[in-house]
């Protein structure tokens, strides 16, 4: 049952979340660069987002940004050990960047090391409190691990800090109906599709609901 659940949270795992450029920088500039990078990485052209991150760091080794978001296109593409490579230097020039900890984690993650994951997660939740991604993520890695009763509590932390996330309220639902607790698990379900428009999500949770109610 943990390993069918596992399956099917696999299908909504948070993507990763990018580091933020900043906006009309001045043309050929490493900020510049990083812009047109993230446009690339946005129509999933990471190829050409990488050789423009690349031109950043080449005018500006020491940026932070440019190093986290090319480790995000390297991670989008499966390299994963590149992508590791670039958080570890984005956090040595940034200690304090909490999403360069949760992007870490979920390469981590989807290498299956989840207790590195869960290291990484942990110390991006002590940098941002608030970080309900975060928190989502730490339970996913509970999930794997059969931990059942933290990835509940992570999830609902995770509601609590951002109440408006249907994937959230689906994940932690899943969880409820291995569980046995079917009022807890419809409800979510409920509320998941009350959150979103997406047809596909919104199918997953009907018939979560329907098979519940039978």
């Amino acid at each position: 049952m943990v390993r069918g659940l596992v399956a099917l949270l696999l299908t909504l795992v948070l993507p990763v979340g990018g580091i933020l450029a900043g906006c009309g920088p001045t043309k050929d500039t490493a900020e510049w660069h990083v812009t047109q990078g993230h446009n690339l990485a946005n129509e999933s052209r990471y190829d050409e987002a990488i050789e423009e991150y690349t031109k950043a760091i080449e005018l500006d080794p020491n940026s932070a940004v440019a190093y986290g978001k090319r480790a995000d296109a390297y991670y989008e593409q499966g390299q994963y050990d590149l992508a590791i490579a670039g958080y570890n230097r984005t956090i040595e020039l940034d200690p304090k960047m909490a999403k360069a900890y949760n992007n870490r984690a979920m390469t981590y993650y989807d290498q299956e090391q989840y207790t590195l994951a869960l290291v990484d997660l942990l110390k991006a939740i002590e940098l941002d409190p608030n970080y309900a991604t975060a928190y989502s993520n730490k339970a996913l890695c509970y999930v794997n691990l059969k931990q059942l009763n933290w990835a509940i509590a992570d999830f609902s932390t995770a509601i609590e800090l951002d109440p408006r996330n249907p994937y959230t309220y689906y994940c932690r639902g899943g969880i409820y109906r291995v569980q046995g607790k079917t009022g807890e698990a419809i409800a979510d379900f409920e509320k998941c599709i009350s959150l979103t428009d997406d047809p596909l999500v919104v199918e997953k949770a009907r018939r979560q609901i329907e098979e519940l109610s039978e």
